[in-house]
């Protein structure tokens, strides 16, 4: 066992283009975030995996009260389905609950944290 997918290693493929996400060896559930513990069975220490880059906006909302250091307004964002996990993300373009989205980058703030961002497939 490996000692999970840290925030940092998340990131760091971000920037470069690959989604990783975390696959729990106890109950083989996969999450699309770094997380210490697997949140359907609580084992520790996720082992990294690569998520497709391809999935289907969820569920999306228009942030029009940003939070606190953000000055942009009317920004979207999505929940991704890609098929063994769901990721948070930004979204451009026309797409919808359930249209075909693909990573197109990511956003990243003054403090260097990302999102992925995402665009209609």
């Amino acid at each position: 066992m490996s000692d999970g997918l840290t925030h940092a290693a998340w990131s760091d493929a971000l920037r470069e283009g690959a989604l990783l996400g975390g696959a729990c060896d106890d109950c083989g559930a996969t999450v699309g975030t770094p997380k210490a513990a697997c949140p359907h069975c609580g084992a520790r220490g996720l082992e990294p995996v690569e998520l497709p880059t391809a999935g289907t906006v969820y569920t999306e909302t228009t942030v029009e009260v940003p939070p606190e250091g953000i000055d942009e307004r009317g920004y979207r964002v999505a929940v991704v389905d890609l098929g063994a996990a769901r990721v948070l993300g930004r979204l451009d373009g026309a797409a919808e609950i359930g249209d075909a989205v693909a990573l197109a980058g990511h956003v990243e703030d003054e403090q260097g944290y990302v999102v992925p961002r995402f665009e209609p497939a």
